[in-house]
């Protein structure tokens, strides 16, 4: 079974393009998985709704992130480690049964596997 990781601003598409992350994601990957989110995900997902400075439309997309955690039962990875949150996906990548699902255009260079990402910011590709 794939494990799939979705990364902070991979959980904001929802928000952001109006995209249904989750249906894309059984199309791509028809073979049987689950997805995970990291405990450090969520806290970067409330520090966007608690920021003063960040826009009307990531403060929605925050909120509908952990709202889209919640319903959709996505179980939360605890991590004890004193990584970032890149650090510790980049890590989660080494085991080849591991997907992770990100927009972070830095990130997908460190990431020697197949990432989830945004095309055309219109449907999610396995690249």
């Amino acid at each position: 079974m794939k494990e799939i990781i979705l990364d902070t601003n991979f959980l904001l598409i929802p928000g952001q393009f109006n995209i249904d992350i989750f249906e894309e994601i059984d199309r791509i990957i028809p073979e049987k998985h689950k997805l995970y989110a990291l405990d450090k995900t969520l806290d970067e997902l409330k520090k966007i709704l608690n920021n003063e400075e960040q826009k009307k439309k990531n403060k929605h997309a925050a909120e509908l992130a952990i709202q889209l955690i919640d319903s959709k039962d996505i179980p939360i990875i605890k991590t004890s480690s004193n990584l970032d949150v890149d650090s510790i996906l980049v890590k989660k990548s080494q085991n080849k049964d591991t997907i992770i699902a990100t927009q972070d255009i830095i990130l997908k260079k460190r990431i020697k596997n197949k990432v989830i990402t945004l095309r055309q910011k219109k449907k999610l590709i396995l690249a």
